[in-house]
């Protein structure tokens, strides 16, 4: 769903004096021939779609839907107003002339919200029909009467009425969190993706997407090779050299320098122009990988340069696809909310990777780089107190000797809502790690802090490396403290952390106290 348009200059508001509700016997006057969409006598449903006063009279726009489903608009001019959202029965008296009938209901639109239906913190989406301003009483601010003809929910196509502030232009689409049952908080779309959209583009880069692991591990096949390309060399090499190993993690500057390099702020940096920033970014080291690719495949393999471009097209996100100017959608509906991603390769490497694989391999990379992207969008969210719970989730390469590791990351701030009140409200700060590091094998934490105080979980697949990291807690406890932190809990266990659905509540993590 788009932004809110700029404000532009609304019809005349017809005079309040001037009732419209008995229509029964009223005709219209169009301003062009039906030119036989209806036959004398015939009748259809319409709509008022716009309004505006004239001299003597009111001309409307209609939306015209016939029995075969056809829909076409009409100008008519009434001798009087029939509000924007108005649902009519019409009757053919000759090519000009429409008699017009006022459908049961039809002008009725809700003042207030049935909570059962709509719980609190629930997201409603529309589109503005009608805006008019309220005459100003004793309030200094200026109110409008609003008709929202609402896209989503249970009551998708009913009209609501509303007093805002705001001044929202007809046609305006916006989006409100329920807050009561006649309150709503409407949510700025600059900041957000519509979230049917961000689940529709989530669910295709799953199944796009592929692990790191099966890129790096076919480039460092080819990086003894003396054939290859200058260009494509040089591109393998800026990848590599941009890998973070466990030494750097271990810093706070180095760490920083890593996340910021990992490929998660590329179009925030792009969109800011700091070009000076890409050189070292994942995300565009991949496509810089990508671009090096297709010439050198187009040229020595023109078939396998078909069948490549057409696997790109399948697993590409929208923005490299535009980049390189390819096109191609799924249709899976799959979410990919959980963390971590599990590994996925798109196929078994045996021998030399040849170019067109490392072209699949790359595209697929650059996907699940985009995957974690949208997940951090889509857990991003206002929670029916009003809290905003930021979500950063990303991937790290790590190398690790001659090897490289990728390092799943998760960050979650839950931001309690500012109020005038002088009471303290509680921040919250999750960590979510994921690695598979030899010999400690399959690797889980998950910590949380709060108020100053830290506590963690950690899960290890093999029974060695749980009895590993319970005798170095002592270890770790006593360097979180002479950092400066209260530590509370720390355990490790043997398996992998409990998966499940979580609701909006269960983000605001339970205490480990309670």
């Amino acid at each position: 769903m788009s932004e809110i348009s700029s404000p532009r200059p609304l019809p005349p508001t017809p005079p309040s004096s001037r009732p419209n509700a008995q229509v029964n016997d009223l005709a219209l006057k169009l301003l062009q021939p039906l030119q036989g969409l209806l036959a004398s006598g015939e009748t259809a449903k319409a709509e008022v779609i716009a309004l505006k006063e004239a001299a003597q009279n009111f001309h409307l726009l209609l939306k015209l839907t016939l029995e075969n489903g056809r829909q076409a608009t009409l100008q008519a001019s009434s001798t009087r107003p029939l509000a924007q959202g108005t649902a009519l029965a019409v009757t053919a008296l000759s090519e000009t002339r429409l008699a017009v009938v006022l459908q049961a209901g039809g002008d009725k639109a809700l003042t207030s919200l049935d909570l059962q239906q709509l719980p609190i913190g629930t997201l409603l989406q529309g589109k503005v029909v009608a805006s008019e301003p309220m005459l100003q009483g004793k309030s200094p601010q200026a109110l409008y009467k609003v008709l929202v003809s609402l896209l989503n929910t249970p009551l998708a196509g009913s009209k609501l009425a509303l007093e805002t502030p705001l001044a929202l232009p007809l046609g305006s689409l916006l989006s409100a969190q329920v807050q009561g049952s006649q309150a709503l908080n409407f949510l700025p779309l600059s900041g957000r993706l519509d979230q049917l959209e961000l689940s529709q583009q989530l669910a295709n880069q799953q199944n796009r997407q592929g692990s790191l692991e099966g890129l790096f591990k076919a480039l460092q096949g080819l990086r003894g090779q003396t054939t290859l390309p200058e260009g494509l060399r040089g591109s393998i090499d800026k990848l590599f050299a941009g890998m973070p190993d466990a030494s750097q993690l271990s810093s706070a500057k180095g760490l920083s320098q890593a996340l910021e390099n990992s490929g998660l702020f590329l179009e925030s940096k792009l969109l800011s122009g700091q070009g000076n920033a890409l050189p070292a970014d994942l995300k565009a080291n991949l496509l810089r990988l990508i671009t090096q690719l297709l010439p050198n495949l187009s040229s020595t393999a023109p078939l396998a340069a078909a069948n490549a471009g057409a696997a790109l097209a399948q697993a590409l996100p929208a923005f490299a696809r535009n980049v390189l100017g390819t096109l191609g959608q799924t249709s899976a509906r799959q979410q990919a909310l959980s963390f971590p991603l599990p590994s996925r390769l798109l196929q078994a490497m045996e021998g030399e990777a040849d170019l067109e694989t490392l072209l699949k391999l790359a595209a697929a990379a650059v996907s699940r780089l985009q995957t974690h992207q949208l997940s951090s969008l889509a857990q991003s969210q206002v929670g029916p107190d009003g809290n905003l719970l930021t979500t950063w989730q990303l991937e790290l390469p790590m190398r690790n000797q001659q090897e490289l590791v990728p390092l799943q990351i998760k960050i979650q701030h839950d931001e309690p809502q500012k109020t005038s009140k002088n009471e303290q409200k509680e921040t919250l700060w999750r960590v979510e790690l994921a690695f598979d590091l030899e010999p400690l094998g399959p690797l889980q934490v998950q910590a949380q802090l709060a108020r100053g105080r830290l506590s963690s979980q950690l899960w290890a697949e093999r029974a060695s490396t749980v009895s590993l990291i319970d005798a170095e807690l002592g270890n770790l406890r006593e360097r979180l403290c002479t950092a400066g932190l209260t530590v509370g809990e720390l355990a490790c266990n043997q398996g992998t952390p409990p998966q499940g659905p979580r609701t909006t509540l269960e983000q605001r993590w339970i205490d480990e106290t309670a």
